[in-house]
């Protein structure tokens, strides 16, 4: 029985060049939304891609090494002009990613660590996070309809039930005021608001 023919890895080349790069950017940007550090985060991914073929198939490392370096830079630098141009916008992404949690039933404190990891700085992300009171009863109540706890449990909650219920919401990131009222909250009601807000 003869094996199964090996994949054929693909040769590495010379390393992207700066047109490369861009070309890459602007089919990544054109797919998702991303952040300035997000999108340096993905060409980093494809030169390490590189680097690692390049390799494999014995270029040098010296030669590796320097040409990752001046890459390093040149992704800097792209990332910095699509900015500028406006293909790239921290702030409209913030803003978008937030609201969308929010909805899906994420709290401010997680809305934040989210936005966090996303590379968009402290301000720009403060600028984004809903302030209101009501905005978050509303993600907890999409918290809370996604758990079946609350006033979307099946069944009639016990004290440890109850108690199981605002610790889920705490580890969620909700205050306990908003996770209290979100658990006391008629089932009707808790529905109704849900889709008044969805239609705002």
């Amino acid at each position: 029985m003869s094996d199964a023919p090996k994949r054929l890895r693909r040769a590495a080349g010379p390393p992207p060049n700066a047109a490369r790069l861009r070309e890459a950017a602007l089919a990544h940007l054109a797919r998702f939304a991303a952040t300035e550090v997000g999108l340096r985060r993905v060409l980093e991914r494809r030169i390490a891609r590189w680097a690692r073929a390049a390799e494999a198939e014995g270029q040098p490392r010296e030669a590796i090494a320097a040409a990752t370096a001046t890459l390093q830079v040149e992704i800097v630098s792209l990332a910095k002009s699509l900015v500028a141009a406006g293909a790239v916008n921290d702030a409209a992404f913030a803003e978008s990613r937030a609201r969308r949690l929010a909805r899906s039933g994420h709290s401010r404190r997680a809305i934040a660590a989210h936005l966090a990891a996303k590379g968009i700085e402290n301000e720009t992300a403060a600028a984004a996070l809903p302030e209101d009171e009501e905005t978050e009863l509303l993600a907890a109540l999409a918290f809370c309809r996604r758990r079946r706890i609350g006033p979307f449990t099946r069944v009639v909650p016990d004290a440890p039930a109850r108690m199981k219920a605002l610790a889920a919401l705490a580890r969620g990131g909700f205050a306990q005021g908003v996770a209290r009222r979100a658990l006391a909250m008629d089932p009707t009601d808790a529905e109704e608001m849900l889709l008044a807000g969805r239609r705002e």
